[in-house]
């Protein structure tokens, strides 16, 4: 319970990713993706039920042995390349309401593909969401300027083209907004947001960044360096 709020995390974790065979089952520094959740989980003790959304029975399997419970499985039909987060989370928010006889009025998704979180950047999330009033809270990453969407480039026609030709202006870095990113750390959602708004972000959403590096794991190597990371060495020293 967050202060008179019921909060529900909720931890997507499928089976059919296809750059990393079984993804969220790769291990770092000997622990799963997955298990790396159940560790925040329990320092966070606001949080009033934790589950994992998966059709994977072995995924289901090794959720359990680190404390996050599996009370269904996701229906193939939401275990696609191109079901929404927001797809996942009402249809888990629904069957845990049915099966819990209880409503919830926070859901939080923590990705197993972002190890690096710790429990204060999710409970600084949560404390926004209900503090400042909105209907969602990310947690984002600053874009370094060189991959400003103005500094990039494509092919057309064989020829190397600005993507945006407004980008033909820009000589400093400092002419560039500060972007960001999502790195997948953490979403805040109201209940309302997600049901009757049928959105992750609805109409106020906000965010918490966060400045230290955080990897949201999608190859091999993305693995190699959040575990290098994680034991507080620089790949590029290597």
């Amino acid at each position: 319970m967050f202060e008179t709020n019921r909060v529900l995390v909720v931890v997507p974790a499928r089976g059919g990713s296809k750059g990393i065979k079984l993804k969220n089952l790769q291990q770092i520094n000997g622990i799963p993706l997955v298990g790396w959740v159940g560790k925040v989980l329990k320092q966070l003790s606001f949080v009033d039920r934790a589950i994992v959304s998966t059709d994977h029975s072995e995924i289901a399997h090794i959720s359990e042995q680190w404390g996050i419970d599996v009370p269904f499985l996701r229906p193939s039909s939401l275990a696609g390349d191109v079901v929404s987060d927001w797809e996942v989370l009402q249809h888990a928010l629904r069957s845990i309401e049915e099966i819990d006889q209880k409503q919830y009025d926070i859901v939080v998704m923590l990705q197993p593909t972002s190890p690096l979180r710790r429990p204060e950047h999710v409970t600084a999330t949560v404390e926004k969401l209900v503090n400042e009033d909105h209907d969602a809270v990310w947690t984002v990453s600053p874009t370094d300027s060189k991959y400003h969407p103005l500094k990039q480039l494509c092919l057309r026609n064989g020829l190397l083209e600005f993507y945006d030709q407004r980008g033909e202006s820009i000589i400093a870095r400092q002419q560039l907004d500060q972007l960001y990113y999502r790195n997948g750390v953490a979403y805040a959602t109201t209940r309302k947001c997600i049901l009757d708004m049928k959105s992750i972000w609805g109409r106020q959403l906000s965010s918490v960044i966060i400045d230290e590096p955080m990897v949201s794991i999608d190859t091999e190597f993305d693995l190699q360096i959040a575990e290098e990371l994680m034991n507080g060495r620089s790949v590029i020293d290597q």
